[in-house]
């Protein structure tokens, strides 16, 4: 019987370019299980809040035994939640560029402040749809320009929620693989992680960004292998 990975993929409509990953994978003979994220991957017809995608991955998960987890970006942050929360339901969890860590920064409250106030701003300063794309431009967060009504709210519950002091509470083994030229969550946070979480392995992949696991699908699989 094939082994299980279940995988929380990033702020993606898709799930596409995981194709490689699923192929050397399921090579492996491992059974690749893509949860579908609710406002991405899945229709909804409501704003969410980190706590109620806990909630929605316990349904998904509970009855399931022997979980490895990976959540890869915004998939991460829920992955991080929910292994803090719930984690006799892991046997294992794998962050890959995960989101989670707050900064506050200025450019990033910037970010903030616009995400919140974005549709007044733009009515105020301007119709043009060209001034409302350089204030996201500005925000650095393409995600959110894209997105529904209901999920831009989702996404500002998302990015404004700190989970640094719920690393401490997770005691499943975490393998963190981390792109070393990741310009949207930075190797810094992977330290936090790594240090924070207990029982936990930190692989930084050379002249990776973002997302290593399509970049650089073997070395991300064979390391995901050697912890599993």
């Amino acid at each position: 019987m094939a082994k299980k990975l279940y995988i929380l993929h990033g702020w993606s409509y898709s799930i596409e370019k995981w194709k490689p990953f699923k192929k050397y994978m399921e090579e492996k003979e491992f059974e690749i299980i893509f949860l579908g994220v609710p406002g991405l991957t899945e229709e909804t017809d409501k704003v969410w809040t980190l706590d109620e995608y806990v909630e929605w991955l316990r349904d998904k998960l509970e009855k399931e035994n022997e979980v490895v987890l990976i959540g890869h970006s915004n998939g991460g942050r829920i992955a991080i939640a929910f292994a803090a929360k719930y984690p006799g339901l892991l046997k294992q969890l794998i962050l890959i560029d995960s989101a989670g860590i707050y900064h506050n920064e200025i450019p990033l409250r910037f970010k903030r402040f616009v995400f919140k106030n974005i549709a007044i701003a733009g009515k105020k300063l301007s119709s043009s749809e060209k001034l409302r794309n350089v204030l996201y431009m500005l925000a650095r967060e393409s995600d959110y320009k894209n997105a529904t009504p209901l999920m831009r709210k989702t996404l500002v519950n998302l990015i404004t929620q700190d989970l640094t002091s719920e690393l401490s509470k997770i005691i499943t083994p975490t393998l963190i693989l981390w792109g070393e030229k990741d310009n949207l969550t930075p190797v810094s946070d992977a330290k936090i992680m790594h240090e924070k979480i207990r029982k936990s392995n930190l692989l930084v992949i050379e002249d990776a960004g973002h997302s290593p696991h399509f970049t650089h699908t073997n070395i991300v699989c064979r390391k995901i292998l050697e912890e599993i």
